[in-house]
């Protein structure tokens, strides 16, 4: 996956593959993780949002599974 880089305190970039629904967030400080069968619908939000950090908090994290990679 290829990042693309926020202006975010906590994400420093995400990537989306919609071929797996899978979300792809590689934070400043916790490492990369992978967040499965997320919506592209919320893929666009999230890069659409005003505060990156804030959208993945209210709509994405421990709404979805995930797995730290790295």
């Amino acid at each position: 996956m290829l990042r693309t880089r926020v202006s975010s305190s906590d994400l420093q970039s995400v990537d989306y593959d919609d071929t797996t629904c899978t979300l792809e967030i590689k934070f400043h400080s916790e490492g990369i993780y992978q967040y499965f069968i997320v919506p592209e619908a919320l893929y666009r939000g999230l890069m659409a949002a005003s505060s990156h950090g804030k959208y993945f908090h209210a709509y994405i994290k421990d709404l979805y599974s995930y797995e730290k990679i790295a």
